[in-house]
């Protein structure tokens, strides 16, 4: 005689708890206490149970027609570090993103910054564990965060950046490599034809190099270019750049910061008459320029989303295959280049084209929410 496959229905009778609770705590949502879930979690492997998702799907967005209800507690880490301390406006842009996500799918969003104030990594599992929470986004941090201290068979989380190793997570970031070709064929489209690249040590290594291999994929690649070779300095500043700009005369410079532009006009420049300059990097600027907005909000909403997922489906612990999920850049125009070259040009006759415009208010800020000038003087981690 078969054995009928498992139910809800059946691993409640078993438990003596209610349907509502066995699901609650094998979906990771709800006021739950830990014992009581890890109890549900463990009778439902022990008898075989799988969770069906397009079931769980059509009862959740049938829970949310009827009400608004509070499904638990996602945990956001921060990694105090002392050499880039406090991490910037990106990070804090996709925390934002994914507070507003999170609120409509009916979770709170809740910050610990582990290595500040005595919260280190063992004591904020105790806090996790204690409070039932199981769902994490790590934000991004300078070195490679190592979080192996957890109890990782017990959460379910994304790290928000490129990609993580101590534990190996899911992760969601920019394409970096896309937005600069995207961005170098606008450039060659307009005429420039000496693009350089000046960046801070450890900035394009962080993210394996995108930065800079599709910088030279493009310049050996796109007709009519010139070859300037990438600029990585240890100190960020004007006495670091005037040597690189003068011997290889770029006609466009891309960078993380728009400081940069008072280090070209130091050195002779006229940006946009004679130079161009883009920030590669929105939520880094401190003065008006053209630039790429890495969307950072979309990054911390799509995180949320994965996380959530995972709950649903009670998918725990670190991925045996863990992906990347890439979230395309945005175009940000600006007055520091030069405008299209024809009238009437369109932006999809231009090679590689797939950056797409943000929509300028009428500062000449793209319409999404632009940095306060606060946020826009700290260096992001990204």
């Amino acid at each position: 005689m078969t054995t009928p496959d498992p139910t809800i229905r059946r691993l409640a009778r078993d438990l003596r708890l209610s349907r509502s609770t066995v699901s609650n705590a094998l979906r990771g949502v709800g006021r739950i206490a830990p014992a009581t879930r890890e109890r549900v979690c463990a009778a439902a492997q022990e008898a075989g149970y799988r969770r069906n998702p397009i079931v769980g799907t059509l009862m959740s967005e049938l829970r949310r027609s009827h009400h608004r209800a509070f499904s638990g507690v996602i945990a956001a880490i921060d990694l105090c570090e002392s050499d880039h301390w406090p991490h910037g406006a990106f990070p804090r842009e996709i925390l934002r993103g994914a507070v507003s996500r999170a609120e409509e799918l009916g979770f709170k969003i809740e910050l610990f910054i582990v290595n500040r104030d005595g919260l280190t990594v063992q004591r904020l599992d105790s806090i996790l564990k204690a409070r039932g929470i199981y769902g994490i986004i790590l934000l991004p941090s300078w070195h490679q965060p190592d979080l192996s201290a957890l109890d990782w068979p017990r959460y379910s989380a994304v790290y928000a950046d490129y990609s993580s190793t101590r534990p190996r997570l899911h992760s969601v970031c920019c394409d970096q490599h896309r937005a600069m070709l995207s961005a170098l064929s606008r450039l060659a489209a307009r005429g420039y034809r000496r693009p350089g690249l000046f960046l801070d040590a450890g900035r394009d290594d962080r993210i394996h190099f995108r930065w800079s291999a599709a910088f030279h994929v493009f310049q050996q690649n796109c007709r009519g270019l010139e070859v300037v070779p990438p600029h990585f300095v240890a100190e960020f500043n004007v006495k670091s750049f005037a040597g690189w700009f003068r011997r290889c005369q770029p006609d466009v410079v891309l960078s993380h910061f728009s400081e940069t532009i008072s280090f070209m006009e130091a050195c002779g420049a006229k940006v946009p008459r004679t130079h161009g300059f883009v920030a590669l990097n929105r939520h880094t600027m401190t003065r008006l320029c053209a630039a790429i907005d890495q969307q950072p909000r979309e990054i911390g909403a799509r995180c949320i989303e994965r996380v959530t997922a995972q709950l649903q489906c009670n998918e725990r612990g670190m991925p045996r295959w863990p992906s990347v999920m890439s979230i395309p850049a945005r175009w940000v125009e600006g007055p520091t280049i030069c405008p299209p070259l024809g009238a009437g040009k369109s932006a999809s006759a231009e090679p590689f084209m797939d950056l797409a415009d943000e929509p300028q208010g009428p500062d000449g800020r793209g319409e999404a929410d632009a940095p306060s000038p606060e946020e826009a003087g700290q260096r992001a981690a990204t």
